[in-house]
């Protein structure tokens, strides 16, 4: 029997609110981690992404939030801007039943002096990733004299990108009475330092990262490094998931990867640690609204993202630790749907194979590529194409605006028109790959909220 909200010493208004938002029962982590933290007790957590985390420790801080008291009282630390956006959207979620708490989210990416406005307005929870709120503390734009929760989530992802200082600076300007939540999906050797060194006797939980029987289908292929790429390719031509996330172990292989497969016709996009916030933020777009079918990602660029929908996972290399593997798969075959992954592996990283087996209680079900037969049609290629208009928040110019232009005055069906993102200089629309071009022409040869605009592809279709 799970257990429910009402058991913790939670406000009538937030159990309200929790109801509201379908929050029913307890996670695991939340049953384990909630009652600790509520008691004040610094934690060390180990749970995956989609384990209902973030609202263990939002429920927290919320907590011990005093509204009328407009000052900062908790910071959460996160290794992406991805995830601070989530974050900062789930607190509010959260928080909704006092309309007088303001989060606010501080990452790098965007301009800073928006930023310092933002802050000169003041605020209770700040949302950001470790180097943007280091220079705020720098600057002197941020105040934490008056922290009372320091959270860091995913910690081992933190560390992986190189933040361990950026971290420790942060936190020695955070007041020595408050109270420290640590989260991680892994448990390297950096998270005991951290823990050492910045929380006080902490509790740990620990929740096993476990899908349901069957939920997720594995599969592995014995491959050699020089048929490795190409195996990706069969497989996507073989199975022709929707949306494919493809994990390589270093930024390089990344970028060999996508120029493999779209040298075969497929429609395949990186993410890695060397791109720009623009070029990141147009990549994830693509695939969010199935312009691309396969996302080519590294382990740190990927983290904190939350991808609906998603239909397989490939490991193109072995993931280095089997905690990381069980992380990776996770991803697909959540909310009931049903997901494949499938793994790569050489005889040098059978060691690696091994480790997951144990980690796991499971034999590895292995295929040979020869299995693999490519399926007519061609090569896969994603529904939908997207089209960049240039103009955004900035313009006015509102998702409707684009809908109408589509549906009302060029005549395409509303089922033709996928995903509108709204940016502040630019939006992007998924629209049909069958009416791309003419949707292209016509939306140039007309008018967005009466004003004509420049459209372009995002991509070659």
């Amino acid at each position: 029997m799970n257990a429910s909200f009402d058991q913790l010493p939670l406000a009538a208004s937030t159990l309200a609110t929790l109801g509201q938002l379908g929050y029913q029962t307890m996670t695991p982590v939340q049953a384990a981690a909630l009652p600790l933290a509520l008691a004040g007790h610094d934690l060390i957590v180990q749970a995956r992404t989609g384990s209902g985390k973030t609202a263990a420790f939002a429920l927290s801080l919320l907590a011990r939030l005093q509204a009328r008291q407009f000052s900062i009282q908790a910071l959460v630390l996160c290794p992406t801007r991805e995830l601070a956006d989530q974050v900062t959207l789930e607190i509010r979620r959260l928080a909704r039943a006092d309309e007088n708490v303001k989060v606010l989210t501080l990452c790098g990416g965007t301009p800073i002096r928006n930023q310092l406005s933002s802050l000169e307005h003041g605020a209770h929870v700040v949302v950001g990733t470790p180097g943007r709120i280091l220079d705020h503390l720098e600057r002197g734009s941020l105040a934490l004299a008056s922290l009372q929760t320091l959270v860091l989530d995913e910690a081992d992802r933190m560390l992986d990108m190189g933040f361990f200082d950026d971290i420790a600076s942060v936190v020695r300007q955070c007041p020595a009475r408050r109270q420290t939540l640590l989260f991680s999906a892994t448990y390297p050797e950096g998270i005991a330092t951290l823990s050492s060194r910045f929380l006080r006797e902490p509790k740990e939980v620990k929740v096993a990262a476990a899908h349901p029987e069957g939920q997720i289908r594995q599969r592995f292929y014995e491959v050699t490094d020089s048929n490795r790429l190409h195996a990706v390719g069969l497989l996507l031509n073989h199975c022709r998931p929707a949306s494919t996330l493809a994990f390589c172990n270093t930024k390089q292989q990344c970028r060999d990867l996508v120029d493999v497969l779209t040298a075969e016709g497929l429609s395949a996009l990186a993410l890695h640690g060397d791109l720009e916030q623009r070029d990141r933020d147009q990549v994830l777009v693509q695939f969010a609204n199935r312009s691309c079918s396969v996302l080519v990602a590294t382990d740190v660029a990927a983290r904190g993202l939350d991808i609906a929908g998603l239909e397989a996972v490939i490991n193109v290399d072995i993931a280095p630790d089997p905690e990381t593997h069980v992380h990776r798969i996770g991803r697909t075959g959540r909310a009931d749907a049903d997901g494949w992954a499938f793994s790569l592996a050489s005889m040098d990283e059978m060691g690696r194979v091994g480790r997951i087996e144990q980690l796991q209680g499971m034999t590895s079900d292995w295929h040979s590529l020869d299995s693999l037969t490519a399926t007519a049609g061609g090569p896969l290629q994603p529904a939908m194409v997207t089209l960049q208009i240039l103009g955004g928040r900035k313009e006015k110019i509102r998702a409707g605006d684009v809908l109408g232009a589509l549906t009302k005055d060029a005549g395409f069906a509303a089922t033709q028109i996928g995903k509108i993102n709204v940016n502040d200089f630019s939006t992007y629309v998924a629209v049909d790959r069958a009416i791309a071009r003419e949707a292209l022409r016509r939306l140039n040869a007309g008018k967005v909220k009466g004003r004509s605009v420049k459209v372009r592809f995002l991509q070659d279709d």
